[in-house]
């Protein structure tokens, strides 16, 4: 989690047992393991996820429990553990993105997230299968209107306490709150209802990185078992509910979903970060001059941070009379002046943080105050910008969703890839399955079309056969 959402937790003495040893199954034992739970997630009619701050350690976010994690450090009177990236640069690990693609198969039909790091949310999993018992630091919501607002950047606060921002909807205008809890903040009655209404529907819930402690969220995957349904948890440290599990698997999560990808057949989809940015141009006429203002901002407003942009550098290619600047401090903001007649044009570089797939892009923009306003089909823009970045495997590329033209003032707002991550089995070293007649999808994955995309992920159509004999084998006595 978040080092700095743990600095802002109030202080609480009892944070449950911490810095236990981790325990490695034995490679033999591990592909054992994680062919029985590619069986289980393949014969589930209901299967539910369950996860913890270990699926997003992968990504540069200090546990709380482990060896080395936050509360364990706390405990020993040590420092804070380092974070390889700023929070809001975290991209999602292999099993965020694994998840994605076994809801789209039809696999996977909820998770249930502990975590306040977004990393669902980013990898694109679907909001409505998706229930975030403890909140999301990167979210705000209307406690009115009750319209949640993502953002890119941290919120300032924890405990559902109010933030500087307002609901957009004209109708409303409400101070917005935070979503994240604090330790005494009950949790939110719609998450834990949908949460446990899956719960006590599932065939299957996998726990995957959780020490299974933090009550009442814990008691949660066992209420499968009052209607048949099993556990299976994946963590490299014991848990309180290891006895009651049918399959306990002591390894890195990655490599064990991993594996169990590889086993079914499905692709891990790359993780395509797309950001945003509005640019405004403003102007007022003095004498036969024209004062003309550009600002670049968070299209969530002034007071929201653009918090995957270092600097700016505007240039004018055309106008050698126009000198070029770097502009480092938020909110960015030019002015200058020009003549009512000539049109100029700009050049934006737009230089990115650290933790971005490029340093940099640019926006070319003529500037004339003509042009007509248009706003473009959203979902369907960023679904051909994505499909795009991953084909050309090229960051930085960007679209204009929509401009806003007015006699003396132009807006538009600009979707713009700056992440592209892929994923190889191959690289976590994941055992190799046993000949069973199955095609490696790291070698010759199966190709799913997504109608007007050009995309494509994995089907698990073609084990059915090896999961019969799998099945068989583990019902022997």
């Amino acid at each position: 989690m978040s080092l700095g959402y743990a600095e802002k937790l109030s202080y609480r003495e009892d944070v449950g047992s911490v810095g236990m040893p981790e325990i490695f199954d034995t490679p033999d034992l591990l592909q054992n393991k994680i062919e029985e739970l590619a069986v289980m997630v393949q014969k589930s009619k209901h299967l539910v996820v369950f996860t913890g701050a270990g699926i997003s350690t992968s990504s540069g976010i200090p546990d709380f429990r482990g060896p080395k994690g936050v509360w364990t450090l706390q405990r020993a009177g040590k420092g804070a553990p380092n974070a390889s990236l700023p929070f809001h640069r975290a991209v999602p690990s292999l099993t965020h993105m694994a998840l994605v693609e076994l809801e789209r198969a039809g696999l996977l039909k909820f998770v249930i997230s502990q975590n306040v790091d977004s990393l669902h949310l980013r990898s694109g999993f679907p909001r409505e299968k998706l229930a975030e018992l403890h909140g999301n630091s990167f979210k705000e919501i209307c406690p009115c209107c009750k319209t949640e607002y993502l953002r890119d950047f941290e919120i300032e606060t924890v405990g559902l306490k109010d933030t500087p921002r307002r609901c957009s909807d004209k109708n409303c205008g409400a101070r917005l709150k935070d979503t994240v809890l604090d330790w005494e903040d009950a949790l939110p009655p719609d998450e834990m209802n949908s949460a446990k209404e899956h719960c006590r529907t599932a065939d299957l819930v996998l726990c995957l990185g959780t020490s299974l402690q933090i009550t009442p969220a814990c008691n949660m995957p066992l209420l499968s078992m009052k209607n048949g349904g099993r556990v299976a948890i994946v963590n490299l440290q014991a848990t309180p509910k290891d006895k009651r599990a049918s399959l306990v698997i002591h390894g890195l999560v990655d490599k064990v979903i991993a594996g169990v990808m590889s086993m079914l057949n499905l692709r891990i989809p790359p993780y395509i970060r797309t950001d945003f940015v509005q640019l405004s141009l403003r102007h007022s006429l003095k004498k036969k001059c024209v004062r003309w203002t550009l600002r670049v901002t968070s299209i969530h407003g002034l007071r929201a941070p653009l918090s995957f942009l270092k600097s700016i550098e505007v240039s004018f290619p055309e106008r050698p009379d126009m000198k070029p600047v770097v502009l480092k401090e938020q909110p960015f903001s030019l002015q200058r002046e020009t003549s009512m007649n000539r049109p100029f044009f700009m050049l934006l570089t737009l230089n990115f943080s650290d933790g971005c797939g490029c340093s940099s892009s640019s926006i070319e923009w003529p500037v004339d105050f003509q042009k007509d306003s248009f706003v473009r089909d959203r979902s369907l823009v960023l679904r051909e910008l994505e499909c795009a970045a991953e084909h050309e495997s090229c960051a930085g590329q960007q679209e204009i969703l929509e401009r806003e033209s007015l006699p003396r003032a132009e807006t538009t707002v600009q979707a713009i890839v700056t992440n592209i991550v892929r994923y190889d089995t191959k690289d976590d070293k994941v055992t190799p399955p046993k000949d069973n007649g199955i095609n490696s999808s790291s070698s010759n994955p199966t190709k799913r079309h997504m109608e007007g995309t050009g995309c494509y992920s994995a089907s698990p159509k073609k084990l059915k056969c090896f999961l019969k004999d799998k099945e068989a084998e583990l019902l022997k006595p």
